[in-house]
């Protein structure tokens, strides 16, 4: 039984920072995509970065409205996933999600890319 427990949200001001966690079980970490979405009232839920393992190393990817102030990273030790958020924005307010998925398909940037979820974490940026 695949589970995934996120934690850290928060409020925090703009140009704050906070690093949210995933705590994944019941599948191979290691090898198995992970990704991290989130959703804002009224909106879709959007993308907003992953990682994929490759033969050459890691794969990390991010979404263009977050790059160069989220950065993911993982633990393969501890079966957990980072989303590491600087320089917060109000339109970053969101519950955000950890996605992952044993079998890697798809681009890792759509919901249908990923099979496991979790219960989501609230982030809000206050201005």
């Amino acid at each position: 039984q695949v589970q995934l427990v996120e934690s850290g949200g928060g409020l925090v001001q703009a140009g704050g920072s906070l690093r949210l966690s995933c705590a994944a079980s019941g599948l191979t970490f290691s090898t198995s995509a992970m990704g991290w979405f989130r959703q804002a009232p009224g909106k879709e839920r959007e993308f907003v970065a992953g990682s994929r393992w490759s033969w050459s190393g890691g794969i990390t990817y991010y979404a263009d409205s977050v790059k160069g102030r989220f950065t993911l990273s993982r633990d393969n030790a501890k079966n957990t996933v980072y989303l590491e958020m600087n320089s917060l924005k109000p339109e970053d307010t969101a519950v955000y999600y950890c996605a992952a998925d044993p079998n890697p398909r798809g681009t890792g940037r759509a919901t249908s890319s990923y099979a496991y979820w979790g219960q989501g974490t609230q982030v809000t940026v206050s201005s």
